[in-house]
């Protein structure tokens, strides 16, 4: 608020002026109340207008104020409520999103893909903290990031950001070294999330220089998944299944839809498919509903990609499949 009305006092004391000397002006040539109203008026709508144009915070401010959290904590204990304190303690007027805390336990790539999923939607200046650390105590580095879009990612360096980069590009990266962003003076070495993850979001959101947190590693540094890229060739698609989408059962694959499209089939159309060692024929269609109840589909999910699930069941159950599974395809009519 002491920043809103420093930067409105120039305009107050110009309104202040000119709606004295005005109404003087007003007086003398006898125009009446109603004239020195208006004026009062109008110079009551500048300063509205001028208050509405001064940003309040967030990411236009001096700092960003959002925080995304996404941890496979869980909430079952007090993990998240800890991190979440740690944060407030440093930044009180903080709002944090929980991104989900319900990650896969120890799954980098669950992590990495519900990242790729949220960040679009979230501007430049928001800082995402991830934890998902199998490796917590080890001699992984714990890191701050910065994409090309201008999002910060406090993290340790296992992967987590490889589907980030693809898209986005990494600006720059620093190892986090400095202390006096951590808490505590003896570090857990199994709570990383409370008492480095967590502080150093805070720090970056309060505004504070991210070139203080630590030492500039390379970009080529970091750690990346391996993950198998989808191949389209004269015979088909061979691909991936590589996750279930939440409770629904879902099956979530690295095939583009975009790809599949090539592949000559029309919605409505049923499409031949190799699950593992499992041969089955599955109706492509819009969404769930195309079919009847407990019937399975082949459908373009929200991110883009080639989905299977069961309308109102779970695929993954009914058809006994843990990913990762190979997955193929071939060309209509082949």
């Amino acid at each position: 608020m002491t920043t809103v009305f420093s930067r409105l006092k120039p305009l107050l004391i110009l309104v202040g002026f000119y709606g004295a000397n005005g109404s003087r002006a007003l007086s003398k040539r006898n125009r009446g109340m109603k004239s020195s109203r208006s004026l009062a008026g109008a110079a009551m709508c500048i300063v509205l207008l001028a208050i509405v144009s001064v940003p309040s915070g967030g990411q236009t401010a001096k700092y960003p104020e959002t925080i995304v959290f996404m941890t496979d904590f869980g909430v079952l204990d007090d993990s998240v409520a800890i991190c979440r304190g740690v944060m407030y303690s440093i930044m009180p007027e903080v709002r944090i999103v929980d991104l989900t805390h319900q990650v896969t336990p120890f799954s980098i790539l669950d992590g990495a893909r519900f990242l790729y999923g949220a960040t679009p939607y979230y501007p430049a200046g928001t800082v995402f903290v991830v934890v998902v650390d199998p490796t917590v105590g080890s001699t992984r580095k714990a890191i701050v990031a910065r994409s090309k879009r201008g999002q910060y990612f406090v993290l340790p360096d296992n992967g987590l950001l490889t589907l980030v980069e693809q898209r986005d590009g990494i600006d720059g990266v620093r190892e986090i070294t400095n202390t006096d962003w951590m808490i505590g003076t003896k570090l857990s070495s199994t709570f990383h999330g409370r008492d480095i993850f967590s502080p150093v979001g805070a720090h970056l959101a309060r505004g504070e220089d991210w070139t203080t947190v630590g030492p500039e590693m390379a970009v080529a540094s970091l750690v990346r998944l391996q993950l198998k890229a989808a191949r389209l060739d004269e015979r088909g698609v061979s691909a991936e299944v590589i996750a279930t989408d939440g409770p629904f059962g879902n099956l979530v694959t690295n095939l583009d839809g975009e790809d599949f499209l090539k592949l000559g089939y029309q919605r409505g159309e049923e499409v031949p498919v190799k699950l593992g060692g499992r041969e089955m024929k599955i109706k492509f269609v819009r969404t769930f509903s195309d079919v009847a109840l407990g019937q399975p589909l082949l459908y373009i999910d929200s991110r883009g990609r080639v989905g299977m699930a069961v309308n109102q069941g779970s695929f993954a159950a009914v058809y006994g499949v843990k990913p990762p599974v190979e997955l193929f395809i071939p060309r209509a009519g082949k």
